[in-house]
């Protein structure tokens, strides 16, 4: 019965089988500042477009949209 079993070779390992070696301190504020930057970007991307279908009409305003862009409506002297 042990003569047929595959013998795994072990070898040793610093922490866990299959776990990226850590991150150094530089590493991780790199990535960081990749990340803020690429969010930042979807979110001015994601602004400018709603901009964009605002002003064509496609979507509508809310109510902070409504009031930036045409505050006479929210003009109470009228009544």
């Amino acid at each position: 019965m042990g003569e047929d079993a595959v013998k795994v070779e072990e070898t040793p390992k610093s922490h866990h089988a299959g776990a990226p070696a850590p991150m150094t301190q530089a590493q991780f504020l790199s990535w960081r500042r990749q990340q803020d930057a690429n969010a930042s970007a979807r979110r001015a991307e994601a602004a400018r477009k709603r901009e964009e279908d605002i002003r064509d009409g496609v979507v509508q305003m809310n109510g902070r949209e409504l009031f930036m862009n045409e505050p006479w409506v929210f003009d109470n002297n009228l009544y």
